[in-house]
């Protein structure tokens, strides 16, 4: 399996989530992270009473020096870590819908072998002079931040995580790219706008595929499910199947295909009845 774990390593490489991922698994040493951007500035403190243990974890933002919000924050259990952002050992306050007014990022890391990360965004209301916040999900994958257009507004590039264990084991598992943009207090997928980079991810995906196929150490099945979804996401989901079916030979291929076709309409891939 030792080409499985070297595969999907340059798969995560493909999305630069390695380095956050490691940095995520280094222990905690400070009880504050902080970051600002103008006039706004976040700090995030909490207790650690034991190893792995999280507690009191308040967020606290400041407007010109006024404290505006001042509030403990939502964890799931006491071993959710904060992490300040994915990629940086500072709170990230930046502006992400190109409104000019930044946003503050508490992420937190679940705990575990390969489980999870999320983020909470909050948003400056002006008419309410309050923070409004959201919460999103990034499962196993994490993010990276890139502004893909140059127009001054980052994108989040990612990973469908609902691929994870879909065919095969979770080692073993491919996950087609997602993209995701902040507007207006909402995260959209804008997966499909951007198709140089869904190309690029679909063309590692088969790399990844034929380099485990070359070592027979696994029947690949997660990756060919990665590459289909990228193409649909070209639009090319007729091209996908050729080279899938083509590919794979195995006795189950019938059951195979079948689960696949289900498995991507019911993630929104394709439309009922369609290739």
């Amino acid at each position: 399996m030792n080409t499985i774990h070297k595969s999907i390593s340059k798969f995560l490489v493909s999305l630069t989530l390695l380095g956050g991922l490691a940095a995520i698994n280094q222990p905690a040493k400070a009880d504050t992270i902080t970051g600002e951007s103008g006039n706004v500035r976040a700090e995030i403190s909490f207790e650690k009473p034991e190893e792995f243990q999280y507690k009191n974890v308040r967020l606290r933002i400041k407007r010109a020096g006024k404290t505006v919000l001042n509030q403990n924050l939502p964890q799931e259990s006491e071993y959710d870590r904060p992490i300040g952002g994915l990629f940086t050992d500072k709170l990230p306050v930046l502006d992400l819908d190109g409104n000019k007014e930044p946003e503050v990022m508490a992420d937190f890391f679940t705990g575990g072998a390969h489980c999870c990360t999320y983020s909470l965004i909050y948003r400056y209301n002006s008419k309410s002079q309050q923070y409004q916040k959201i919460r999103h999900d990034w499962g196993n994958g994490g993010y990276q931040l890139k502004d893909l257009d140059k127009d001054g507004r980052p994108e989040f590039i990612s990973r469908d995580d609902r691929f994870a264990y879909a065919f095969t084991s979770y080692a073993a598992s491919g996950y087609p790219i997602q993209i995701w943009q902040y507007r207006q207090g909402k995260m959209i997928d804008v997966t499909r706008r951007y198709p140089k980079e869904v190309a690029s991810h679909a063309a590692e995906v088969w790399k990844n595929y034929t380099e485990i196929q070359q070592q027979g150490e696994d029947e690949g099945k997660g990756f060919l499910a990665a590459y289909l979804a990228d193409k649909y996401l070209l639009g090319q989901g007729q091209d996908g199947w050729r080279r899938v079916q083509q590919a794979y030979k195995k006795s189950d291929r019938n059951q195979y295909f079948a689960e696949l076709r289900k498995f991507l309409r019911e993630t929104g891939y394709t439309r009922s009845g369609g290739k």
